[in-house]
């Protein structure tokens, strides 16, 4: 079994093929999806979703583009609003400083009241950072002296510096379809050099498509292509990347039944 830990069921691109979308994964052997929030405030969205189909999670919480829009969220609602049995992890939160559609100072706001609710009830967070190295660096070991946390650095594509700092910290690192990418060697030499339970799979979908898929929109089934170039880039089979990740995914989204669903 894979899992496809990082997808947006709820964006728009999927609206008109969602059961087709979650019949393909399933068929393609992915047991598990976490369709991810960036806006607390369509987080109903998401639960109608993850409650229709028994095998997709959600999570809650602020992308940094929206920093400003949900600047104020508080730790204490996050936690309140992870209550939902659906509901097992918080973000993706974190830094942006590509786009910055969010201003820096809400953006770390955020990211500290996203990580204060991960620590306080044991969930992960999912980080997203880019072009944000040295920021998110300091934030994760300042927010880490306070006390432990679970966390994921999704859709990794920063510098080797940041990512053994996150290993340092007891975090795992998520790759996608960049992973893929012919221009990607610097990341596949980082992906071969991780340790291998601190590893995930993630489609960020309906973005970042992989190989053969490029230039499409982007769903869940397609994790498999990524895994096939981890394992690949690893020097181990499919099979034992998707056992690694998935056995990975389970202990980091503890909330999510490892059995078969309902």
């Amino acid at each position: 079994m894979l899992v496809d830990s990082h997808c947006h069921l709820d964006f728009p691109d999927f609206a008109d093929d969602l059961a087709g979308i979650v019949a393909r994964a399933e068929a393609s052997g992915v047991g598990r999806m976490v369709t991810i929030s960036t806006r607390v405030k369509r987080l109903p969205d998401l639960l109608a979703i993850a409650e229709r189909f028994p095998n997709v999670y959600c999570s809650v919480g602020t992308h940094p583009h929206q920093a400003d829009e949900e600047d104020g969220i508080s730790a204490d609602e996050l936690v309140n609003l992870a209550q939902h049995p659906k509901v097992v992890a918080f973000g993706e939160a974190g830094l942006d400083y590509f786009y910055e559609h969010g201003s820096r100072d809400a953006q770390e706001r955020g990211f500290r009241a996203h990580i204060a609710a991960a620590r306080e009830t044991g969930l992960p967070l999912v980080i997203h950072t880019r072009e944000a190295d040295e920021d998110c660096g300091r934030i994760l070991e300042d927010e880490m002296a306070k006390g432990a946390f679970r966390a994921v650095l999704h859709c990794y594509t920063g510098g080797r510096e940041l990512a053994m700092k996150a290993i340092d910290l007891g975090l795992l690192i998520s790759f996608t379809g960049i992973l893929t990418f012919k221009k990607s060697q610097a990341l596949r030499d980082l992906a071969a050099e991780l340790p291998a339970d601190r590893i995930m799979v993630e489609t960020d979908s309906p973005y970042l498509a992989p190989g053969k898929y490029r230039g499409k929109r982007n769903e869940p089934s397609y994790v498999v292509e990524t895994a096939k170039v981890l394992a690949e880039t690893r020097g181990v089979t499919l099979d034992e990347i998707a056992r690694q990740t998935t056995e990975n995914f389970f202990r980091l989204f503890g909330k999510v039944p490892a059995s078969a669903a309902a």
